[in-house]
């Protein structure tokens, strides 16, 4: 997709992170928008910047993990403008923590959020894609986590992996029925995106069973530390998954110094050996010790 003028974009997260800055380029290219996002407040100060430059959009609080919820906001785009062009499947969450120590509480609120989110967004939007038939793209949000294990990210590791491999199967189908529509797998690591502080919008029956374990103590301080010190921002990572979806390319990985340890864990795969440690080439940024 190279023009995006006067075409339909629909975001979720849109409120803050990598979701705002997605909207604030959608409009700055012309695109009309469909802003959803769990938090009102959040959700209506984009709406209101965007609004304000003379923007089309509408927007509509919406929880990603509720299928109903994603129904409707698909009803609501085609009722506000028709059809959709650009799936942003953004919104996201963290939990970290010993794999083991998490409820059901936290595992079905991470996954109903990364990954569920994701498969609504697909369910709902890509039939609308198809039916169209004028050229479309998705952008699937998933992280490095997805395609390392890290200690510590049990949780968020499995959503993510999810995401990969549902948007890897999901270029993978369209392309065997000769669909009109791309797809980009967007791969960020640490950026100050907020998601350090997600659990400002964890629901109260998802709220945490029980005290906070070290572990958990341990993986949220790495997370804070990790994220507000990151050097390539937001609106950085939106650009690059502008220049993506221009050049119909499916992976986005920003943090290309990354891609060593990926490679790691692959060639661990090939040879058959046990994994190595996921933080071998950046043991500066590993949890010592519990």
């Amino acid at each position: 997709m190279k023009e995006f003028a006067g075409k339909v974009a629909v975001v979720t997260g849109a409120g803050s992170g990598f979701g705002r800055e997605f909207a604030r380029i959608g409009a700055s290219l012309g695109m009309k928008l469909v802003l959803a996002d769990i938090q009102a407040d959040a959700l209506a100060a984009t709406a209101s910047e965007l609004q304000a430059r003379g923007v089309a959009l509408v927007a509509e609080q919406v929880d990603v993990s509720q299928a109903e919820d994603v129904e409707r906001l698909a009803r609501r785009t085609k009722e506000a403008f028709g059809k959709v062009h650009l799936l942003f499947n953004n919104a996201g969450v963290a939990a970290g923590g010993l794999v083991w120590e998490h409820s059901t509480r936290d595992w079905e609120w991470v996954l109903g959020v990364n990954l569920w989110g994701v498969i609504h967004g697909v369910r709902c939007f890509v039939p609308m894609m198809l039916e169209q038939g004028d050229e479309c793209h998705v952008v699937n949000t998933a992280s490095v986590a997805g395609l390392l294990s890290t200690q510590l990210m049990g949780v968020y590791n499995v959503s993510k992996h999810g995401v990969v491999t549902l948007t890897e199967t999901l270029y993978n189908d369209l392309r065997l029925k000769g669909a009109n529509v791309g797809v980009t797998l967007l791969c960020p690591a640490y950026v100050p995106t907020g998601i350090n502080q997600s659990e400002r919008n964890r629901p109260p029956e998802a709220q945490p069973e029980g005290e906070e374990t070290e572990s958990m103590k341990a993986a949220r301080a790495a997370m804070d530390k990790a994220v507000t010190s990151g050097r390539i921002s937001a609106e950085d990572v939106a650009r690059m998954t502008f220049d993506a979806i221009r050049e119909n390319r499916f992976y986005v990985v920003t943090h290309p110094k990354i891609l060593s340890s990926v490679e790691l864990r692959l060639q661990d795969i090939v040879a058959q050996r046990n994994p190595s440690d996921p933080f071998t080439f950046k043991k500066d940024v590993a949890v010592k010790k519990l």
